[in-house]
């Protein structure tokens, strides 16, 4: 690693010329033109004669041809717009461009919406008859996926007024959240500094890893006073997006507020239920480890501001080029195909991780189409954190490039699967580190990932919990207030960590700058599952050998043309099993268990 010095974030930004070359490349009209002129022919074609009694596989199989070709090229325009506002939500120009192509892609959804609809709707007998011809085989698995929202499905007028409104309604309040949160100003008073310094969201919740206690604690102030400042908005925000949601699951029939989210993942309520409570069951595996960590740190008693503190004074610093390394190597330890992969992105520039005014926070991979590449974005800090953050956004990437082997509809898998190849790429990464470290950097890196582990298993089950609290309150009591928000908040977190971990009153604000209630809602369950299930996964190939590889990256290929359930099976894996579940926790309890080991190899006697 490199010394414990400054060190410059690098300027790494992606190459999008895949998609267009800028926001003026006469390619992105001619595609909507061309789009629009198809989606008419297609309705043309085929309007009645899905949902109709002799019903051919082939006139179903060109149809599903004809609009996933449609839909392939419409996603460049749409996905462009998305990741150019990413890097840069404060230029005006860019908002308006993703607005328009929000409202092309609008448009063309009115015009083609009619098929999902008569695929829904079609007889069940007919349906059945046609759907083991060959001409089939390919989309077997999207005819009854898309067939599992028929009880849901409103009228075509009333989804296409659902459609034309969603602009002006939920996609515009998750457009207001991200650009507020995105180029809010923090005034961050380091402790020693001679004024306060302008800081992005990153940048602060960066500090709430400082070894420094004092500046963890001017971090948490100025996030704090920062999201203060939007709270009026960002309530009011959420409110309107949880009734929102209320009101289109009313018209749907949906049965309770995380069914949708259920039936997009293609898991039953039993299979999330159980895994979410295996977790709440286990959050003494929270209190165990905090209370050492606590011993560590010398603290009569951990709050908010500690939650990710470094064990020691210092924290060595990564940078790029290091990571870079790190990533590769690790990978390449399991998969040389894996490796292959991730190095296309170093390659061909297709990460973005330079932090700048305008970004926004978090990480993410964009699949794209199957046609042009994915690309990775975060803003690497050079802390050790940025690695694993690295490595879990290329192991996303290396599962959309594989993905590449499918078609546009079955490219992107559920959420839950969404998170198997990050998370097993962060594992290679931690195995990595942890072969070659002194004792000291040992119990440091232990900490780090069981934390990390904790954060993405117990925090997101805890999160779940409060989402759901929210979107059942509102439904009952009608528009909820910031300090109901914060009670949900404090009380959901606080049962995880029990009396390790006492959260103070600033802590109370900050459920307002997690994005995923706002674009996704139900969408945190996902982590626990994909995080659980790696952890045993990655005991199944520890335990078979190098032949596992083989099996990893066939499933990767598979993307989302089977159900989670059938493609889990492909590697012997029932994911209705508690004792596959329990494998998982059995793992994390074996890493605190390690971690009290080296903590007690390493104290003074």
């Amino acid at each position: 690693m490199d010394a414990n010095q400054p060190l410059e974030s690098p300027k790494v930004r992606w190459d999008l010329s895949a998609l267009f070359s800028g926001l003026d490349d006469p390619r992105i009209e001619e595609t909507w033109q061309k789009a629009h002129e198809r989606a008419d022919a297609f309705a043309e074609n085929y309007r009645g004669k899905i949902n109709a009694w002799g019903l051919s596989a082939q006139t179903l199989a060109d149809a599903i041809r004809e609009i996933e070709s449609i839909f392939n090229e419409v996603a460049k325009p749409m996905g462009f717009g998305h990741l150019l506002f990413a890097t840069d939500s404060g230029d005006a120009a860019i908002g308006a461009f993703l607005q328009r192509q929000r409202e092309r892609g609008t448009e063309l959804s009115v015009k083609t919406m009619f098929f999902e609809l008569e695929l829904q709707a079609a007889p069940q007998a007919e349906i059945d008859r046609v759907l083991d011809d060959p001409v089939l085989a390919g989309y077997r698995h999207y005819i009854q996926s898309s067939r599992a929202y028929s009880p849901f499905r409103l009228s075509e007028s009333e989804e296409i007024i659902l459609e034309e409104t969603a602009n002006t309604g939920n996609r515009a309040w998750v457009r207001l959240f991200e650009e507020l949160t995105a180029n809010q100003v923090f005034k961050l008073h380091v402790p020693g500094a001679a004024g306060p310094v302008d800081s992005t969201q990153q940048e602060v919740l960066a500090l709430l890893r400082d070894p420094s206690r004092a500046t963890r604690q001017a971090a948490a102030d100025s996030l704090t006073a920062s999201l203060k400042e939007l709270e009026r908005v960002l309530v009011f925000n959420y409110n309107n997006l949880l009734q929102d949601k209320a009101v289109e699951d009313r018209l749907r029939k949906f049965e309770y507020p995380e069914q949708s989210r259920h039936l997009a993942n293609e898991l039953d309520r039993e299979t999330v239920d159980l895994v979410v409570e295996m977790c709440k069951k286990h959050y003494g595996l929270v209190e165990r480890f905090y209370n050492v960590k606590r011993e560590i740190l010398g603290l009569p008693e951990l709050t908010h501001i500690d939650r990710y503190a470094p064990l020691f004074d210092t924290e060595e610093l990564v940078g790029w080029d290091r990571a870079k390394e790190i990533v590769l190597h690790s990978f390449a330890s399991f998969s040389p195909v894996i490796e292959a992969r991730a190095r296309e992105f170093f390659d061909q520039n297709w990460i973005d991780a330079e932090p700048r005014k305008g970004k926004q926070g978090g990480a993410f991979c964009a699949y794209n189409t199957p046609d042009t590449h994915p690309v990775v974005f975060q803003s690497y800090l050079n802390r050790i954190d940025d690695v694993t953050t690295l490595a879990h956004e290329l192991g996303h990437g290396v599962h959309a490039s594989l993905s590449r082997a499918q078609s546009y509809l079955n490219f992107h898998g559920t959420l839950p699967l969404a998170e198997l190849a990050s998370t097993f790429g962060e594992m290679l990464v931690f195995e990595k580190l942890v072969s070659g470290a002194s004792l000291k950097d040992s119990l440091a890196l232990y900490a780090d990932k069981i934390e990390g582990t904790f954060a993405t298993v117990f925090r997101q089950a805890s999160m779940f919990a409060f989402e759901r609290r929210c979107h059942t309150s509102r439904r009952a009591q009608g528009e909820l207030t910031a300090e109901q928000f914060g009670d949900f908040w404090q009380e959901e977190m606080q049962a995880m960590f029990g009396s390790s971990v006492k959260f103070g009153d600033q802590h109370r604000m900050w459920w307002t700058y997690v994005g995923h209630f706002i674009f996704a809602p139900f969408y945190v369950y996902a982590y626990s599952f994909g995080e659980l299930l790696v952890l045993s996964l990655y005991q199944m190939a520890k335990a078979e050998g190098p032949s596992f590889a083989d099996k990893y990256v066939e499933l990767l290929k598979l993307g989302g043309s089977l159900s989670p359930h059938d493609l889990m099976q492909t590697v012997g894996v029932d994911l209705r099993s508690e004792a596959f579940w329990e494998a998982g926790f059995q793992a994390m309890e074996k890493m605190v268990t390690e971690f009290e080991r080296l903590w007690s190899e390493y104290q003074p006697a």
